[in-house]
């Protein structure tokens, strides 16, 4: 029986990045799993071809007050895109939030327990609000309910060996003679010539505590009078007590640097006001409710034993057991969500949806086994089956075999990155899959193998006694000379071991992960990997212009569209109108600059090529090994301009690894290097892993991939569960002697796969 026409996602000739006018169909209320390597297109069609015209429609169904306040989407490029459903994207991007932002206010179940102590608790207020460190009426007065004591270090803020007149102030933008300077050299409070270490007790004071009165400031355009706030008041103020989640990780650590930060002594860390947490439960506040794992708290729900707490009781335990069931039951509610990975705010956000009652929505993800040992793979796809259970459809875009496996339908795009993808290769089932001739097909068919052969180590790097978060007085030695695994399920303390004691007591080691790339919004890979430069200057040296004219941040962009290629209109509430720029053909640069070349190429030109092509016309010494090291770590299909914005988690990481390619004796820390890697992909980072060892460096990755935990020289297993239940070394030793270890999860898991009873066998 023929599947009706709008049971069927259908796009046709979608042309975003990459793709090549290609059509699809894709079946609603099933599983449909997007695979292909990294690069190949994916992306392209599920978030900016589906998604994004899904969200475009939804929104443009909304009033026009509503639209301000959203994002707005152009229409993608593809000739049509019929039967879209209301989508849900649930992708990797940091959850943020600010410093109030926790796991309990995320998931609104701390909402149910604030609900529960104002009815239940003794002595209550019967009020909720009461029990919200978000509000005035819960939040601790003296930390503002951030439950952090952060204050100015006065003798971070000035020099006290100088005068004002000598630049005591050390704060950014307070040079002798800038406005913000003279609020305190205007004001008539201070010898200006007097040294800061000679003011009295009330000098002091006024410089940094000081109100009252006005201040004459002169300025270019003229005078203008301000209040006057004591130097330390005013930071604070401006730069301390607000939501920095905004800004840019370079500002925030110059905020930091003037900080000293401690636990608020008023509430210990609660956030809360005495009042709140005078009211009790079983004998615990609601900050000690919000303190527990999550695993213990739904333990404690049994204390209440009111029959009319059984609603409340009832809808708290469903909601915690959501949390558990995906594998965060280490995690407790006052967790800020700041410091959660990526993985593990997208599993969070999972929850949300799966208490919604909403039915016929698509559903769409971006690597959700992320961060997830394969132990808890299987509670993702359970979370996967119950959405599209419930009459929704479920994309998501994978590379783990474990998740493509339970997809009612597969789509396999490639064949290989770049301008080299964009093409679907196949669809239909997992079985069908494993028999096709795509590198997906390939790697799905090659048998999995532990080796065998180890490289000695050359000595070892120690780290005693430690207790971060939930290490139990743990002590390690990590060999040095040889690539090193730390394995364990999510919240064992693998990151806590290695990024919280190993990198503090060994902080010359190189730590690479997958964070975001401190960068400007026109920054490219050639731009952070410095080849702009010497390629300017071959640009100049062959036609004898300046090196200058060949930006298009500079004197040599084209003048209609500002060096952006594209001219973006904002028309009142519409969509945001971009036009190709005819000017530069969307070159981005001036008409002269384009005309300009070296070998018979614009500067337009090079920008365009990928780095393996970049790499065979590229001969000169320097800027060649610059462009292997992108070839080395399996970036040859980005081009050399394409915006820093752009890149994966993933690929971020590569790109940062890539400047670190010719160190030698170096620590090296991966902090998960497969995330975003198809499985073709990873025999290039074992490769890459390999040749760091082999130049004389010591490699240490955390890892979930079985394929690099199989292939490293040394295995350093934690566990034997997470949070509480974990924090414990349960295994050190080859994988070899992994495969055989009857405790570890991991080991359980590498038999698995060996003996043919996963996926890969």
């Amino acid at each position: 029986m023929p599947t009706p026409a709008t049971d069927i996602i259908r796009v046709l000739g979608a042309r975003e990045h990459n793709l090549r006018n290609i059509s699809i169909e894709i079946p609603k209320n099933k599983i449909t799993v997007f695979t292909g390597v990294s690069g190949s297109g994916k992306s392209s069609i599920v978030f900016d071809t589906i998604a994004v015209e899904s969200q475009r429609q939804l929104y443009a169904t909304f009033p026009a007050f509503i639209l301000n306040f959203l994002p707005r989407y152009e229409r993608p490029h593809a000739e049509a895109i019929e039967n879209l459903t209301a989508p849900v994207i649930i992708d990797q991007k940091a959850v943020g939030g600010g410093p109030r932002s926790t796991v309990g206010t995320m998931t609104d179940i701390y909402a149910l327990i604030r609900a529960l102590f104002a009815r239940f608790g003794s002595p209550s207020t019967g009020l909720v609000y009461d029990y919200s460190f978000n509000t005035p009426q819960g939040m601790c007065p003296e930390c503002d309910g951030l439950g952090m004591s952060v204050t100015v270090d006065p003798d971070k803020l000035v020099d006290r060996s100088k005068s004002l007149n000598e630049g005591a102030i050390l704060l950014t933008g307070y040079a002798v003679g800038s406005g913000d300077w003279q609020l305190y050299g205007n004001s008539g409070r201070f010898d200006l010539n007097k040294k800061l270490a000679d003011y009295s007790d009330e000098e002091w004071h006024d410089l940094l505590h000081g109100t009252g009165g006005k201040v004459e400031l002169t300025f270019n355009k003229g005078t203008w009078k301000a209040n006057y706030e004591g130097l330390a008041d005013k930071f604070t103020r401006s730069r301390v007590k607000r939501d920095t989640s905004g800004l840019s990780e370079k500002t925030r650590e110059q905020i930091q640097k003037y900080l000293t930060e401690g636990v608020c002594p008023a509430c210990n860390g609660a956030r809360l006001n005495e009042k709140a947490l005078a009211t009790e439960i079983g004998g615990r506040n609601i900050a000690e409710w919000t303190r527990l794992q999550i695993t213990d708290l739904l333990e404690v729900l049994g204390e209440v034993t009111d029959p009319a707490a059984r609603g409340l009781i009832d809808a708290t335990r469903v909601a915690l057991g959501r949390v558990v069931d995906i594998g965060l039951g280490y995690l407790s509610l006052d967790r800020p969500t700041a410091t959660l990975s990526g993985g593990e705010g997208q599993r969070l956000k999972m929850i949300k949806h799966l208490g919604s009652t909403l039915v016929g929505m698509t559903y769409i993800f971006d690597e959700p086994s992320v961060g997830l040992h394969p132990r808890d793979v299987g509670r993702l796809n359970h979370m996967l089956e119950a959405l599209r259970d419930k009459g929704n459809t479920v994309l998501v875009v994978e590379h783990d075999p474990d998740v493509i496996q339970i997809a009612d339908h597969i789509v396999d795009v490639g064949p290989r990155a770049g301008a080299h993808g964009g093409e679907i290769m196949f669809t239909g089932t997992f079985d069908e899959l494993r028999r096709a001739e795509t590198l997906t097909g390939q790697a799905l068919r090659r048998p999995f193998a532990v080796k065998e052969i180890f490289r000695a180590a050359t000595g070892e790097l120690a780290v005693d006694n430690a207790t971060s978060h939930n290490l139990k007085n743990v002590s390690a030695r990590i060999p040095t000379g040889i690539l090193t695994a730390v394995t364990g399920v999510a919240g064992s303390g693998k990151s806590s071991l290695i990024r919280a004691e190993f990198m503090k007591r060994y902080p010359e080691s190189v730590f690479v992960d997958q964070s975001a790339i401190a960068a400007s919004s026109r920054s490219t890979p050639a731009t952070y990997l410095g080849l702009m430069d010497p390629i300017r200057k071959l640009f100049a040296k062959a036609t004898g212009e300046a090196a200058g004219l060949f930006s298009f941040n500079s004197d040599g962009a084209c003048k209609e569209c500002e060096g952006r290629g594209v001219i973006i209109t904002e028309v009142a509430y519409m969509d945001p109108v971009t036009t190709h720029c005819e000017s530069c053909d969307g070159r981005r640069f001036s008409e002269r600059v384009l005309a300009l070349t070296l070998r018979g190429k614009s500067i337009a030109d090079v920008l365009e090529m990928s780095a393996e092509t970049a790499v065979e016309f590229f001969p000169e010494k320097a800027l060649n090994a610059k462009l292997r090291t992108m070839i080395e770590v399996g970036l040859d299909y980005l081009s050399l301009g394409q915006a820093m914005s752009t890149l994966s988690g993933g690929e971020r990481q590569r790109i940062k690894l890539a400047t670190q390619l010719q160190n030698s004796g170096s620590v090296y820390v991966l902090d998960e290097p497969t995330t975003g890697l198809h499985m073709s992909d990873v025999d290039t980072l074992l490769r890459l892993m390999d040749g760091l060892v082999e130049r004389g460096n010591t490699v240490i990755v955390i890892e979930h991939n079985l394929d690099v935990v199989a292939h490293a020289d040394w295995v350093i297993d934690l566990g034997p569960d997470g949070g509480k239940n974990g924090g414990e070394i349960v295994f050190t030793g080859t994988p070899a002697q992994l495969l055989r270890d009857p405790d570890s999860l991991t080991g359980q898991y590498l038999r698995l796969y060996k003996d043919g009873a996963a996926v890969r066998g």
